[in-house]
C-alpha cells in the first residue's frame, strides 16, 4: 500500500526579482512502513520539500499533489489538516533545537501548550512522559527552560514533542545537526528503535551515513529538484546521476587519500534552467545535456541523466 505518494510538487517564493523555485517538479512514493531519506547541499530545497508535506511554508506557493494514506492534503482546508493530520498522523522535528523550543516557558509549559491546541481531554501528565521516556529522558527535565539544558537534551525534547500524540510519519530535518558524534549516534539509534515500532520517517540530512541506517529510499537533491531516486541500496552500491556519485565521493574512507569534493556552486533558483541544472559542474557533460533532463526509470526509481540514456 502507498503511505505517502507526491506528484509533480513544485514550491515558488515570490521575490522582488522574481519567483524561486525553491522545489520543482519532485515526485516521491513511500510504502507504508517505509522511511524515505532526502540528501543534496544546502539551499537545494530540502526543508521547503519537508514543510509542503506538513503544509507549514511561509509565504510560498505549492502546486502538484500529496496523498497520505489516499488522502489529498493539498486540497483540504488548513482547518480539516489541522484536525485530522498535523502532529496526529504527520508530525516534524524542526531543524535547530535552540530555536524551536520557546526560552521563556519550561518544557511542562510547552508540551501543555500543544495538547491544549488539540482539545486533549485525556491523561496530559501520562501522556507527556511517555514521550519523555521515548528520548531518554526523566520527568526533572519538565521543570527546566530551554537553556538550561544540553544540546543533546534540547534536541531529544523536540522529538518528544513530534512524537507526542503518536503519529505515523515524522519528518526529521536534519535532526543531528550541530551535535557532538555521541549525541548523535544516541538521536540515530533512537530514530532506528522508533522505526522498528512501526514509525515512517521522511529524513533530510547532509550526512549520506545517517541515512544508510535508517531509510530505505534516498532522494538525492539539487537545484530543487530530485535528480535521482531509488532504494538505498541501489544508490550506494549504483548510483546513475554524476551528482549522487560526486556526493558518495566526497566522504572520507579509512583507505587513506583525500576525498574528492564537486567544483563549482549549485545554480539560482531565481531563474531556474531549463537544461540539467548540474550541467555547469558535471565532469561527464554532453552536448544533449543543454537540452531538459528526462526522468528516466531505473530499477527502483528514476533519474534525471541524459547520459543514463545510454548506459
Amino acid at each position: 500500500m502507498v503511505f505517502l505518494d507526491i506528484n509533480g510538487l513544485s514550491v515558488r517564493y515570490p521575490s522582488s526579482s522574481g519567483p524561486v523555485y525553491a522545489v520543482d517538479d519532485v515526485d516521491l512514493h513511500l510504502e507504508d512502513g517505509e522511511s524515505i531519506g532526502i540528501a543534496g547541499e544546502s539551499a537545494c530545497g530540502k526543508s521547503s520539500l519537508g514543510l509542503s508535506i506538513i503544509r507549514m511554508l511561509s509565504g510560498g506557493n505549492v502546486q502538484g499533489n500529496i496523498f497520505f494514506e489516499g488522502d489529498s492534503l493539498l486540497n483540504m482546508s488548513n482547518s480539516e489538516f489541522n484536525t485530522k493530520y498535523r502532529w496526529k498522523k504527520i508530525a516534524m522535528i524542526f531543524q535547530g533545537a535552540m530555536n524551536a523550543l520557546d526560552p521563556v516557558f519550561t518544557i511542562n509549559e510547552q508540551f501543555l501548550e500543544i495538547l491544549k491546541q488539540y482539545d486533549f481531554d485525556g491523561n496530559s501528565n501520562q501522556l507527556i512522559l511517555d514521550a519523555m521516556s521515548s528520548v531518554s529522558l526523566d520527568e526533572h527535565v519538565l521543570k527546566k527552560y530551554p537553556h538550561e539544558l544540553s544540546g543533546g537534551m534540547k534536541q531529544r525534547v523536540v522529538i518528544a514533542m513530534a512524537l507526542l500524540l503518536k503519529p505515523k510519519f515524522v519528518i526529521a530535518d536534519e535532526p543531528t545537526t550541530a551535535l557532538d558524534v555521541l549525541i548523535q549516534a544516541q538521536i540515530i539509534n533512537l530514530l532506528k528503535a522508533l522505526k522498528k515500532e512501526g514509525m515512517s520517517f521522511l529524513l533530510i540530512t547532509h550526512d549520506l551515513a545517517v541515512l544508510s541506517e535508517i531509510a530505505e529510499k534516498i532522494g538525492i537533491m539539487y537545484g530543487g529538484q530530485i535528480v535521482e531516486f531509488g532504494s538505498s541500496e541501489e544508490i550506494y552500491k549504483n548510483p546513475k546521476h554524476p551528482y549522487t556519485k560526486g556526493l558518495l565521493e566526497s566522504i572520507p574512507t579509512l583507505k587513506g587519500g583525500p576525498p574528492k569534493y564537486i567544483k563549482g556552486n549549485p545554480p539560482s533558483l531565481l531563474d531556474a534552467p531549463t537544461k540539467c541544472r548540474f550541467l555547469e559542474r558535471c565532469p561527464l557533460a554532453i552536448e544533449k545535456c543543454k537540452e531538459p533532463p528526462p526522468k528516466l526509470k531505473t530499477k527502483t526509481g528514476y533519474v534525471r541523466c541524459w547520459l543514463y540514456e545510454s548506459e
